[in-house]
């Protein structure tokens, strides 16, 4: 299960070599953002050259957005290299956009990430829109200029919405937008305390400082794990809905949560298999 996903930019190949090495769970190279319009070929011809062989760890790659100068090309470049484990498409708006470059990717995985208002009430359709679709996720600096808020609250109902729609087109649960302030490692615990509540599952980041936080809050508490474990091994014995003996009821939507918990914890006593949801 990936927890920690870690952004670089493409046209710094020292600084993703770093990247792969530096505990991550997955990196994300970045063609969009964090590059600028003279260093876009030289950003896709770097990662294109680290892509021929398989990485370390899983790599992503965001292109530019579809409606770019540059997004073509990406395409072309990059979706067919041994080493690329997934494609991030900023900027989606509408469930065509998956559609046509699914078509062009040769069925590498596919994440939509959602920036504008129009692009989060659409988040269901989009979700289902092909299944090379993986994952959808909030690209939240961009929203937070769309929709005119500032404060944490009020991006709560679309961050609910996406984690209601991959559930419902049967995605695995979304990770976090990056937490910008890479010192501020207090607030990044509480806002990751906080996604976790909201259904996310794990986090991108900018920074390697960042991951253990995002690790720390998203692996469950040792608590978490021993109420799972008794929570699974009552299941099993008496299968059903039933009170355990210090007044906790349990039922299916229980257990199935209790499941959960023990996949994210590998050295969990009760070791459980659960389906893997469309797009792994």
């Amino acid at each position: 299960m990936i927890l920690t996903w870690l952004y670089a930019p493409g046209d710094r190949p020292e600084v993703v070599a770093k990247a792969l090495r530096c505990g991550a769970d997955a990196v994300i190279v970045d063609l969009e953002d964090s590059v600028s319009a003279s260093r876009k070929e030289y950003a896709r011809a770097a990662t294109a050259e680290l892509l021929t062989e398989r990485p370390p760890v899983p790599v992503h790659v965001r292109v530019n957005a579809l409606g770019s100068p540059w997004a073509g090309a990406d395409l072309t470049a990059l979706a067919r290299l041994h080493g690329l484990a997934g494609l991030r498409l900023p900027k989606i708006d509408a469930p065509e956009q998956v559609v046509r470059v699914a078509d062009r990717a040769g069925g590498v995985a596919l994440y939509a990430l959602l920036e504008s208002a129009l692009g989060v009430e659409r988040a269901y359709e989009i979700a289902r829109a092909h299944p090379s679709l993986h994952g959808l996720t909030l690209g939240e600096a961009d929203l937070r200029a769309d929709l005119g808020v500032s404060a944490e609250e009020g991006l709560d109902w679309p961050r609910s919405r996406v984690v209601v729609a991959a559930r419902a087109a049967g995605l695995a649960p979304p990770a976090q937008s990056v937490f910008p302030d890479i010192r501020d490692l207090e607030a990044l615990a509480a806002s990751c305390a906080r996604g976790r509540a909201l259904g996310f599952l794990g986090r991108a980041a900018i920074h390697p400082r960042q991951l253990p936080v995002i690790e720390g809050a998203y692996l469950p508490r040792p608590e978490e794990v021993t109420a799972a474990e008794e929570i699974v091994t009552a299941a099993r014995a008496t299968p059903g809905a039933q009170a355990l003996p210090d007044g906790r009821f349990v039922d299916p939507a229980v257990v199935a949560a209790a499941h959960r918990t023990l996949t994210l914890d590998p050295g969990a006593a009760t070791q459980v298999a659960l389906p893997t949801p469309r797009g792994g």
